[in-house]
Parts: C-alpha cells; sequence; structure tokens
C-alpha cells in the first residue's frame, strides 16, 4: 500500500512530463505547414507589392518545399549528432530571424531568401522533436504522435483562413509576425522540459560531400516534376538521374554516409515505407490545392464556402488521429493502414459521383471521407517507420520521412498542372479522381504487404 502511494505521484508526474513534452514540440513541428499554406492566400497581394506573375510568386511556395525537402533529414542527421534539444532551439531562432526581416525585404529575391531560411529553420523542428518524443515517451508513444498529428492538420487546415484575416487587417508582412507566440511558446518550453543533450562529442565525422550531392539531387528531381506542368525537361531529368547514382555510389563506399543507402536497401520495408509515403500525399495534396480550384471555377462557390468544405478533409483527420493513435497501440500500424488505404480509395471513388452544381453539403460529406483516411494514413505511417528504424537514427528517418511528404507534394502539382493545364471541368476533375483510385489501390497493395507487427515495437 505504501508502494502503491509512492508510486502515484511518480505517475502523475511522469503524465505531466509527458503532456508538456509533446505540446513543446507541437508548437514547433506545426510552424511548418502553417507558414507553408498561409502563404497561399497572400500570393495576389505579392504579385502587386513587387510587380510579378502569378508564375513568379508560386516560387515563394516552391523554394519553400525544395528547402524543406532537403533540410528534413540534413537538420534530423545533425540532431542525432549534436543533440536533439540544440538543434531545436537553433530551428526557432533561424525563424525568428526569418519572420523579423522577411516584412522589410527590398524586392522579392530577398523574400525568397528569407523565407528558404524559414523552412531550413522550421524543418529542423520536426526531426529533432520527433527524436526526443521517441527517447523520452515510452509508453503510448501512438497517441502521443496522435496529438502531435492534430497539431500539424489543425495549422495546415486553417492556415489559409488564418492567412486571409491576416492579410485583411495587417497586409501580408503580417503572415509572418503571427509566427513570434508560437516561436516564444516553444523556446520557453523548450528550455524547461526538454532534456539537456549530452556534451558534444567529435565521435561522428558529418558527411559533407553526400550532404551536398544528396541536396543537389533532390533539387534536380523537384525542378523536373516541376517542368512536367508544360513539358518533360530532358535536361533536368539526366542531370537528376547523373546525380543520384553519384550520390548513391558515392555513400556506399563511405563508412560513415549521410544516408546509408547500403541499409535501406537491405531494410526493404523502412524503403517502402517511404514510397508509400510519397503516394499518400501525391493523392492528399491533389485534393487539398485541386478540390479548392475546382469548386471556385465550375461549382462557382466563393472563398469562405470553399473555406468550410475543405474543413471536412482536415476537420476529420483531426477527430480520427486521436482514436487510430489508441488503435495501433494495440494493434500495431498495419490495421490502421488498411482502413486508411481503403477509406482513401472509398473516398477517391465518391468523388467520381460529383457533378456540376452537386450540393455543398453532398461535396462535404465525400470529403470527410477522405478526411478520415488522412487521419489513418498521417499516424500509422509514423508508427511503421519507427519499427523500421535504429533509436540512435530518428532524426535522419523523420528528416526523409518528411522529404517523402514533399515529393508527393511535387508530384501532386505535377498532375494538376497537366490536368488543369488547358481547362477546369468536371471531367478533368474525374481524371484526378481516377488517378486517386489509382494509387489508392497501390497504397492498399503495399499496407496488405507490410508486416502484421509493424508500428507496434517500441518507437
Amino acid at each position: 500500500m505504501i508502494q502503491s502511494d509512492m508510486t502515484q505521484p511518480e505517475t502523475n508526474h511522469s503524465r505531466n512530463r509527458t503532456k508538456w513534452l509533446v505540446i513543446t514540440v507541437g508548437l514547433g513541428t506545426m510552424l511548418n505547414p502553417l507558414n507553408s499554406s498561409m502563404i497561399s492566400v497572400a500570393l495576389s497581394r505579392l504579385q502587386e507589392q513587387f510587380g510579378l506573375s502569378f508564375t513568379d510568386a508560386t516560387w515563394l511556395i516552391s523554394t519553400y518545399y525544395l528547402a524543406s525537402a532537403i533540410g528534413q533529414p540534413v537538420m534530423g542527421k545533425l540532431s542525432d549528432i549534436w543533440g536533439r534539444r540544440r538543434l531545436y532551439i537553433i530551428g526557432l531562432l533561424l525563424i525568428t530571424i526569418s519572420s523579423v526581416l522577411a516584412p522589410f525585404s527590398p524586392n522579392f529575391g530577398w523574400l525568397i531568401a528569407f523565407r528558404i531560411i524559414q523552412a531550413v529553420g522550421s524543418s529542423t523542428l520536426f526531426p529533432s522533436g520527433m527524436g526526443m518524443i521517441r527517447k523520452e515517451i515510452t509508453e503510448g508513444q501512438a497517441q502521443a504522435l496522435g496529438v502531435l498529428s492534430i497539431f500539424t492538420s489543425t495549422s495546415a487546415a486553417f492556415g489559409p483562413s488564418i492567412g486571409g484575416f491576416l492579410i485583411h487587417f495587417g497586409d501580408w508582412p503580417a503572415i509572418f509576425m503571427i509566427n513570434f507566440p508560437f516561436i516564444l511558446g516553444s523556446f520557453l518550453l523548450a528550455l524547461r522540459v526538454f532534456p539537456k543533450d549530452a556534451p558534444h562529442q567529435n565521435t561522428e565525422k558529418i558527411d559533407w560531400l553526400g550532404v551536398l550531392l544528396f541536396s543537389v539531387s533532390i533539387m534536380g528531381w523537384l525542378l523536373f516534376l516541376l517542368s512536367l506542368e508544360k513539358h518533360v525537361n530532358t535536361v533536368y531529368l539526366s542531370l537528376s538521374v547523373i546525380l543520384t547514382l553519384l550520390f548513391y555510389f558515392y555513400e556506399k563506399r563511405k563508412s560513415d554516409p549521410f544516408i546509408d543507402v547500403t541499409a535501406l536497401a537491405k531494410n526493404i520495408n523502412l524503403s517502402l515505407v517511404y514510397v508509400q509515403f510519397i503516394l499518400i500525399n501525391v493523392v492528399f495534396y491533389s485534393i487539398f490545392f485541386g478540390v479548392p480550384t475546382y469548386l471556385q471555377h465550375v461549382q462557382h462557390f466563393d472563398s469562405g464556402l470553399t473555406g468550410l468544405v475543405m474543413l471536412a478533409v482536415a476537420g476529420f483527420g483531426v477527430v480520427v488521429a486521436p482514436l487510430a493513435g489508441r488503435w495501433i497501440d494495440r494493434s500495431g500500424s498495419t490495421p490502421a493502414l488498411l482502413a486508411g488505404a481503403m477509406t482513401l480509395i472509398a473516398g477517391t471513388l465518391l468523388m467520381l459521383t460529383i457533378q456540376d452544381h452537386s450540393k455543398s453539403s453532398y461535396i462535404f460529406a465525400v470529403l470527410s471521407v477522405l478526411g478520415i483516411s488522412n487521419g489513418f494514413n498521417n499516424l500509422a505511417m509514423q508508427t511503421a517507420l519507427y519499427s523500421f528504424t535504429k533509436p540512435e537514427e530518428t532524426g535522419a528517418a523523420s528528416g526523409l520521412f518528411m522529404t517523402s511528404r514533399y515529393l508527393g507534394t511535387i508530384f501532386s502539382s505535377s498532375l494538376l498542372g497537366i490536368v488543369f493545364a488547358h481547362q477546369i471541368s468536371t471531367a478533368h476533375f474525374h481524371i484526378v479522381a481516377i488517378a486517386g483510385v489509382i494509387i489508392g489501390c497501390c497504397i492498399l497493395l503495399l499496407s496488405i504487404r507490410m508486416p502484421r507487427n509493424g508500428g507496434t515495437r517500441s518507437l
């Protein structure tokens, strides 16, 4: 009885510490999706401010994704080596610098440069934060990841609405100033909650040439994918293939590589997690960016109604995420992935039933099915990732995981660019849906193939 009384305060303390750890990481990791989505509603105002074409203005989005795709695994690797708390705070400082200076940009080039700094800083927060979550939380890890998923999903969903409100009252610089409350809260909590890093020892050298080769090869592939909207750029394609091969064979010979390509080739389960996450995000972002365009051009919804209808995708994902977390803690990630794949296929099939002048309530119901799928897929993919990853490689693995997301985003942009290039109609919208059904079937096959104990190993 005495032992029970003594352990109760310890249990409460552990739960409180876990709660504040998750909140601290959540406040930081939400900055990347928030800033990547808020900028979309500022493009027209920035066109006026700097005298840009729409294509020029979209470089603010493309360069952010490019810097994030490269920055996530690089900063993840650095956090594994130099300390996760240390890198997390550095990431917050980079976001602070960019958010302070961006409103004073003398020209568009400087604004892009500050956005790149912002992307690198926010890219540091996810892998270092996930590394600490995995190390510090020993029970209910999937539920903790579910809460983090709510932070990121909510910030991405409400980003355009928040951005529109800020621009209406404070013009485009306000979308940078809104970062400060989140930065300050996360910074103060990080100093108090995060465990101190062990003294840094130069026991592991950083493969800077590997980092460079990885960065330029990713840049080549993303530029090639972006070019598909107009034509197949054989120069970008050839250069990307050459750089990728150089990176692979260089890393294969290294004793301490930036990315262990030999281990990736052997760990087929981990490699397929990355492939599956790319495919999931191709479908998700095709819906996230394609549906609003369709609703406004074909269904003639105003921006307010479009925003409300689109909340079905993120809203149902937020509701499902904690429920999925409990399910994954009990049964592993595979059953949740199967549920996510099947609801994804169902949702994209239902998109084929949307016709000209369909009621907004019906479109909301269709998108809610896709939101449920998103709630299952995001969380289950994260737990599957960590079940096939060594604890000491969490940062690098998390970085590559997010790079997979950005690759999926660029693929979706290419798909929408090709389908909607000359006309936006219900028939073209259905082509996007058919592509989603095909990709969804591939995701289902990968989910069936995944080992049944995927996601059950300690994170």
